[in-house]
């Protein structure tokens, strides 16, 4: 019996356990800490992971859970809705993009045969990368997030044709080419019609019965088994293992188990996706990118500069904003993973000479490594070059604010004006207590103050742009954003800028309120013990307790900074826990999208009496509408916030983006 060691498996987790702790310190991206650890411990170096089809597999399985958990997102009448997307946006950006790239090899003296297939390589973006930085960065919704999604669906459903006419190129197809298109198409569609007609009919049933036996063990497994056997049939198929798993969650986010599922599958989808990350570190090769390194940096070049401009003049071709269009080019200039597997075929059968698929596949890797960089400048970028269009990427303009603040001494500066900061704000002004407030989101800074209130666009981490904002004359600072590295950062700037300045600081995480005391905020407010004082205080009240002793047990609980709220007993509520088929009344937020069927609809031709929801509020922009007149019109874009039961809630979801529950 052969010995296998356990060392390498080892070493790479150790390896990448560093690695992820140092880039989480610096707030680097995590997935290039990973690309770094697969290009150290792969062959490229250590060779401490063995480069197989089998570790290339393993890879493959993290980017089938993360589609399993966007296609949670994109319900099918979601889909339907953002058809425009997928097959207007997504279909040019293919064909236009290969064209493009075959037109500039093939100038350069590329065969038509080699360009055909570097072309369609080269047009595939990285699903891994974009919908994992979109989701982190809360940006499915967004337009650029749903055109970027549209587009790499649109990109998965290419793949089939494209590995089908390569071959055919190549002079190693048998039959017409045109039979074999028309086959594979009618294959997809088959498979495809069968998934939906059949999965929703059989997927709630089937959940429904996994749930009655209250086992999370059982309901665990079940969820693995949708995933990974959807994706099996899809591959069967002949489509992508991605593309099986993204049904899979589609047909699943129509069910009431929706939300516990996209809770159990996180921890499989993050660690295989790093897995799937760490296989692409691999397949860097240095002697590849030293032999032929002018090749590697034009069709670098070519990647990310030619496809960016291609989806973009085809978004605004198609009258998107010019700021959604360019960040949705940003996110999808890079190369992808399907990108490996054309150039793979492509070399088998001789469609392109050994240098220029090593040079591709350098190229798509270096783009990859290149991403997260480029989508964390993607805000600079827009704001650089459309700054004189759209207001809310224009600079800040110190000197109005410094105008706007020259009256104000003694003021409240708040810095964070979402709805923590307008609640201090609104109570501060029935008090007449002069405030100026900053925030980063533009169009919410334009509304409010269009609308009178004292709020100026400005990053507070910019000790000119506090200086601006009358620091030095404010009697104290609020600090409501809930980004905790952020809040540091603001809070050592006022310290240094003015040690004496009380600063109190809202504290998402307990451990952050120690630490901002001891960085010199006068108090840290933390968002749980808060809550839980408030609570406690009504029940004290109800109990008989007198309010003067109310609010003195509550003003010593917060002097000692929460330390008599310490060390409670850990219970299954502090954790998402399995429920079997809940009938409690929930919250529910989505986006009317695309050809959305409610959008020009009025507020009485909601079904909402009917399922028993109620409409809480409608977001338009960064606006909140309470209360809207009978005759009020949905447009594209509005966020519908409603309250019940969470299988009504997806049944009128379903019924507003497609017309039928």
């Amino acid at each position: 019996m052969p010995h296998i060691s356990l060392a390498p498996v080892v070493i790479v987790l150790l390896v990448s356990v560093i690695t992820v702790i140092f880039c989480r310190k610096f707030n680097v991206p995590s997935m290039l800490g990973y690309l770094l650890v697969g290009f150290i411990a792969g062959p490229g170096m250590l060779s401490l992971i063995p480069k197989s089809e089998a570790t290339d597999y393993l890879g493959e399985i993290g980017i089938v859970f993360l589609m399993f958990s966007i296609g949670l997102e994109f319900s099918l009448p979601k889909l339907k809705a953002m058809r425009r997307l997928v097959f207007g946006l997504g279909g040019l950006q293919v064909g236009v993009t290969m064209l493009a790239v075959m037109g500039v090899l093939m100038i350069a003296g590329t065969p038509f045969n080699w360009a055909f297939a570097v072309g369609g390589a080269l047009a595939m973006s990285s699903t891994a990368i974009v919908s994992r930085l979109l989701s982190e960065k809360s940006e499915l919704d967004q337009p650029h997030g749903q055109m970027a999604m549209g587009v790499l669906l649109m990109q998965d459903i290419a793949v089939v044709p494209l590995m089908i006419l390569i071959p055919a190129l190549s002079g190693g197809s048998e039959g017409s080419l045109w039979v074999e298109l028309g086959l594979a198409a009618l294959k997809m569609a088959a498979m495809l019609g069968i998934l939906f007609v059949v999965g929703n009919k059989i997927m709630s049933p089937w959940f429904r019965l996994v749930a009655k036996r209250k086992s999370s063990e059982l309901f665990m497994i079940n969820v693995l088994l949708v995933t990974l056997g959807v994706a099996y049939l899809t591959e069967s198929a002949g489509l992508s293992l991605a593309l099986g798993a993204f049904v899979a969650g589609m047909l699943l986010s129509e069910t009431e188990y929706r939300f516990q599922v996209e809770d159990d599958i996180r921890p499989f989808r993050d660690i295989l996706l790093g897995f799937f990350f760490i296989t692409v570190g691999m397949k860097l090769d240095i002697q590849a990118l030293g032999s032929n390194w002018q090749m590697v940096l034009v069709l670098f070049a070519v990647l990310i500069l030619l496809k960016a401009l291609v989806i973009f003049l085809i978004a605004r071709r198609m009258q998107h904003p010019n700021a959604d269009s360019l960040k949705a080019a940003l996110y999808l200039a890079q190369g992808g993973e399907f990108g490996f597997v054309m150039l793979a075929v492509s070399s088998k059968i001789n469609m392109v000479s050994p240098a220029l698929e090593q040079a591709a596949t350098a190229a798509i890797l270096l783009s990859m490594i290149a991403a997260p960089f480029l989508l964390g400048s993607s805000d600079k970028i827009v704001s650089l070059l459309f700054k004189s269009n759209d207001w809310d990427l224009k600079a800040v303009d110190l000197h109005a604010m410094l105008v706007e603040t020259m009256s104000k001494s003694e003021h409240v500066l708040i810095i964070g004006f979402g709805r923590g900061g307008q609640t201090i704000g609104r109570i501060l002004a029935q008090e007449n207590i002069p405030y100026f407030a900053l925030d980063l989101d533009a169009e919410r800074v334009h509304i409010a103050h269009s609308a009178g209130e004292p709020v100026a666009f400005g990053d507070a981490k910019r000790r000119e742009v506090l200086e601006a904002a009358g620091l030095a004359r404010a009697k104290m600072v609020v600090l409501t954003i809930n980004n905790m590295h952020e809040t540091q950062h603001i809070l050592d700037n006022i310290m240094a800028m003015h040690p004496g300045m009380q600063v109190y600081a809202r504290a998402i995480d307990d451990d952050y309120v120690k630490h901002f005391t001891d960085m010199g905020a006068e108090e840290a407010v933390s968002d749980t013990k808060e809550t839980s004082l408030a609570l406690a205080a009504y029940a004290m009240l109800a109990n008989g307790v007198p309010y003067n002793r109310v609010y003195q047990t509550l003003m010593n609980i917060r002097r000692s900074r929460y330390a008599s709220l310490e060390d409670l007993f850990v219970g299954s509520d502090d954790e998402t826990t399995f429920s079997e088929e809940s009938h409690n009344i929930s919250r529910h937020a989505f986006t009317l999208v695309g050809e959305a069927h409610a959008i020009g609809k009025s507020i009485h031709e909601l079904p909402t009496d009917r399922k028993h929801l109620k409409l809480l509020f409608i977001r338009r922009n960064t606006g909140r509408i309470e209360n809207p007149d009978p005759d009020f019109r949905f447009q594209s874009g509005d966020i519908l916030v409603v309250a019940g039961r969470k299988e009504e809630i997806i049944s009128f979801e379903n019924w507003s983006l497609q017309g039928k529950a």
